[in-house]
């Protein structure tokens, strides 16, 4: 169990037969994580971050994506291959490891790596969330680039950034020399997915985009009408790759969520980023910090 484990909340989880489970809680080098039961799912549970919503994850059924952004990177996951061919996935970032679990359940025999910085978190999850050993997922513990860097030569058929400290992602994920090593790691057919944070007016967001715009053939965002117009902060989800994108089959699963989002293509999202200049490293900034409202 990872250091500062709340032990008396994971007894109390573990033994309450008939009874509500319990939060359990724990220091990780993050901050302060949490697992707190979702009353609507026996064994469903919301990682929490120094009080942020992180990730949701049913041990009973890993298929089931609660947050929006996982649904969106769900979408890619069912779309970046035939239904039911195994993958090779590396997850940058790793949380609940949620993303892993839903993979490894829509595409058994699938190989996935999770490449996690911090280590009681990983500690913290696997303990009280355990992985199906058959489930053929390696969590290492690395930086997000510097782990990447040991991913060999077009192995990847996906590969998901969703990588956050402090709820900013770090700034040497954003440039186009950390997507030289993202095309690096994938096959040549291969997607590159992201979780991107931003609010008015947008900057980070319209620079990332112009970022993967430099480095890939194709790119598509899908994201909430509102946050496009600039009057909230919230996730987007970035898809690049090499080749032409299911764009038809994206959006109406976008469209179809319980949250609706749009997927935005081509010129119009050339025209979203209002001339931003790709990212480099010695450009590159943190993503901004979200407003306290996001997380009352």
């Amino acid at each position: 169990m990872a250091k500062g484990t709340n032990k008396r909340a994971a007894r109390g989880r573990g033994a309450a037969r008939g009874r509500s489970p319990e939060p359990v809680t724990a220091s990780v080098d993050g901050g302060l994580a949490e697992l707190v039961p979702d009353r609507d799912r026996p064994r469903g549970w919301t990682l929490l971050l120094d009080g942020k919503p992180q990730s949701h994850v049913d041990l009973d059924d890993p298929a089931y994506l609660d947050f929006e952004y996982q649904r969106r990177f769900g979408h890619l996951a069912d779309l970046v291959a035939p239904p039911g061919r195994p993958l090779h996935v590396v997850h940058l970032g790793g949380g609940a490891f949620t993303l892993a679990r839903y993979v490894a359940a829509t595409r058994p025999r699938s190989t996935q790596q999770i490449i996690e910085i911090d280590a009681p978190l990983v500690q913290f999850v696997r303990s009280e969330l355990p992985l199906d050993p058959g489930d053929r997922i390696r969590v290492r513990g690395a930086d997000a680039r510097a782990g990447l860097a040991k991913v060999p030569d077009g192995w990847a058929d996906l590969i998901v950034a969703d990588v956050f400290s402090g709820a900013r992602t770090p700034a040497h994920l954003t440039s186009v020399e950390f997507l030289a090593e993202v095309r690096r790691a994938l096959r040549p057919d291969g997607w590159y997915a992201a979780n991107l944070a931003d609010g008015p007016p947008l900057a980070h967001l319209k620079a990332q985009i112009a970022t993967a715009r430099a480095a890939f053939a194709e790119v598509c965002l899908t994201a909430d009408p509102a946050l496009l117009r600039g009057r909230r902060f919230g996730n987007a989800v970035l898809l690049a790759a090499d080749r032409d994108l299911p764009l038809a089959e994206l959006t109406r699963r976008a469209a179809g969520d319980p949250h609706p989002a749009r997927v935005e293509h081509g010129r119009v999202l050339a025209d979203f980023t209002g001339g931003a200049a790709p990212v480099t490293d010695a450009t590159a900034a943190p993503s901004p910090a979200p407003p306290p409202a996001v997380f009352t």
